[in-house]
């Protein structure tokens, strides 16, 4: 496998006339692909495989653009179960950071939005030897001093960070990282102090791209189960996906999420057998809190999962309640293959695209097809047709009734479940305007899950839909903290601060937002509305239109508040062309009633704004949901058939 590797690398890299180029210089950089490193001068940088590789390809294809679907295969091949989006968008940014290149002002690498990427610089290459003299092989995991070296500190953590190539020796190793935890872990402390966590992405040491799909399936197990301590705060997936293949030192990185203790492992699966490796490790010291490894067959990796979860909440020595207990302690029986068909749902659902959510609906619906009483592939059938519907990509009330069907069905199974009572709320509120139902199951949700970011973040949005700001911001903060690297929740917490007139404090979490992304398009959208409701008319339409650019789509939400803020401002011509196209894609289904109305009445045309406001009431459309509080609605407020309006939803 090293020599197939070391082939396909001299295949890409040769220049004019047969030979083989073996470094690029462009600025103060030196790529040399016969060591396979990166320098700044004379100092060798830090760099992973997969930005490394990123990296070579487009400084080969300098001047051209690179295609996402092009990176994609390169870096993972094909009919791969990876998070794409993320990857592409993580190796990205961990390239920048090296080369210091500015998104904004970019040296090296451009952006071509809703593209791909291509290499602006110039490239001055150095050709190697002749045909006759191959180039060294260059050596696969020598992309750090870290890679190859490790520390004698860090013992285990740092082996499964190396990229492991070859059953023999992955086998050797994870015996060799075996002996280093007992003696390691012998010297841990007894006293635990753990009041905060990370789950790192568990490596995929298999050998098989494939695989990924199980590492990561397995980490967001051991993140779900442990979220359920009501006395721990455990940092939710989307952030703690950020450091997948992080060669960040564990302090360093306690430090940046502001936790106790990280748990970092690695999974192999070889047949029917699968064998996972699990540590927690002391943030402030690095220092091996517990450390073990479990060999099962595959059909028991349930079992595994919450057998793992259990240890490490008793290593930290937190007390459990009773329901914690039972919940830690339950082991459910389940086909593996509808097990299997689970974690892909959860792969493509995490995506959170419309594509993705499709591919996980497919493979949800085979896990009950296998599996009928497998509550947890019911959840993620809830949770896929609702976001569908949320988004608008399908009719919202037929993907709303689906997802209600499924959480109920997850409800009757298992009742302990938290996703599918935060997905019933989330129906109740956006379909059924049943406020008090929504709020039940929200509280249900969260009383089962306290460290569910995305139930906190929902239920905060309730919160504000009826009014009561301060509750809402409370738990859009709560679900910050437990998920702070998530663009959405950030960007949600923004908007709340908006509606609640705390216009400061919303632009002071916009910049932290665009901070994290500056092509975060929600975030440029939000800044509008921060403008004009501010009276700065000018930069709110700057905003929209970029918002508008970023999502490379003709998103019709970003196009309604575009149109929104034309209107208001004076624009009224711009406003009216928005309106027709709007009322172009409504006739195809694509949009619903109640951005008409809002059209209509930002234009100023009451009536036939209360006329399309009848038929969004007779959809049930979930833009109501937002009328109490959502800006959108403000030129209706005044016209006393908006309190019938109101009365009749329950948010008189």
């Amino acid at each position: 496998m090293l020599a197939d590797y070391g082939a396909s690398f001299r295949e890409r890299s040769q220049g004019p006339g047969g030979l083989t180029a073996q470094e690029f210089h462009f600025g103060e950089f030196t790529l040399d692909q016969s060591s396979y490193r990166l320098l700044r001068g004379a100092r060798l940088l830090r760099l992973e495989k997969l930005p490394m590789e990123l990296l070579i390809l487009l400084v080969e294809r300098r001047g051209e653009l690179v295609s996402r679907e092009e990176i994609a295969e390169r870096l993972w091949g094909k009919d791969v179960f990876v998070d794409l989006d993320h990857g592409i968008n993580t190796a990205i940014r961990k390239l920048r950071l090296v080369l210091r290149d500015a998104p904004e002002k970019p040296r090296f690498i451009e952006t071509v939005v809703g593209k791909g990427y291509r290499f602006a610089a110039p490239v001055i290459c150095k050709n190697g030897a002749s045909n006759s003299q191959e180039p060294p092989l260059p050596a696969p995991v020598e992309v750090s001093p870290e890679a190859t070296t490790g520390s004698a500190k860090r013992g285990f953590g740092s082996l499964y960070r190396r990229v492991l190539l070859g059953g023999v020796a992955v086998l050797a190793l994870l015996a060799l990282a075996l002996l280093q935890i007992r003696t390691r872990g012998a010297k841990g402390t007894t006293q635990s102090g753990i009041n905060s966590l990370v789950v790192l992405p568990l490596k995929n040491l298999s050998g098989d791209p494939a695989q990924e799909y199980l590492a990561d399936g397995i980490t967001e197990e051991l993140i779900g189960r442990l979220s359920n301590i009501h006395g721990l705060r455990v940092i939710s997936r989307t952030s703690a996906m950020q450091f997948k293949d992080t060669r960040q030192s564990v302090p360093d990185l306690a430090r940046a999420l502001h936790v106790d203790a990280v748990v970092e492992g690695a999974v192999i699966r070889e047949g029917s057998q699968v064998r996972v490796t699990v540590q927690l490790v002391r943030g402030a010291t690095d220092d091996s809190v517990w450390a073990e490894q479990y060999q099962r067959e595959y059909r028991s990796i349930l079992a595994l999962q919450e057998e793992i979860a259990r240890t490490i909440a008793g290593q930290i020595k937190i007390n459990l309640t009773p329901q914690e207990r039972g919940i830690l302690a339950s082991t459910r029986t389940v086909d593996p293959e509808a097990h299997e068909d689970y974690l892909k749902g959860r792969y493509f659902s995490n995506q959170r695209t419309e594509d993705g959510l499709n591919k996980s609906i497919v493979y949800f619906q085979q896990a009950v097809t296998k599996d009928p009483s497998y509550a947890l592939a019911y959840s993620g059938l809830a949770d896929a047709y609702a976001l569908l519907g949320y988004r608008g990509h399908l009719l919202s009330k037929k993907a709303l009734l689906e997802a209600k069907a499924a959480a109920l069905k997850a409800v009757e199974l298992d009742d302990t479940l938290a996703e599918p009572h935060a997905s019933l709320a989330f129906i109740a509120e956006t379909l059924e305007w049943n406020w008090p139902t929504a709020e039940r199951e929200y509280k249900r949700a969260l009383e089962l899950n306290p460290g569910n970011a995305r139930a906190h973040n929902w239920y905060a949005g309730y919160l504000m839909y009826v009014g009561r700001f301060d509750e809402g911001i409370a738990e859009a903060k709560l679900a910050r903290e437990l998920d702070p690297l998530s663009l959405p929740i950030n960007n949600a917490l923004a908007g709340r601060l908006l509606v609640a007139g705390r216009y400061d404090e919303a632009l002071a979490q916009l910049r932290e937002t665009l901070e994290m992304d500056p092509h975060f398009a929600p975030a440029h959208n939000r800044l509008g509305w921060a403008h004009l409701q501010m009276g700065q008319h000018d930069e709110a339409i700057q905003e929209f239109r970029k918002a508008i650019e970023l999502s490379g789509t003709d998103d019709p939400d970003l196009l309604l508040d575009l149109g929104f803020a034309c209107a208001v401002v004076g624009k009224k011509d711009e406003a009216r062309r928005i309106l027709a196209s709007l009322k172009r894609q409504h006739e195809r289904g694509l949009v619903p009633s109640g951005a008409i109305a809002v059209l209509y009445g930002a234009l100023g045309d009451r009536n036939k704004a209360f006329a399309w406001l009848e038929k969004a009431y007779d959809e049930h459309d979930p833009e109501l949901t937002y009328i109490k509080v959502g800006p959108r609605f403000d030129p209706l407020r005044q016209d006393p058939r908006f309190q019938e309006v109101l009365h009749r939803i329950g948010l008189s």
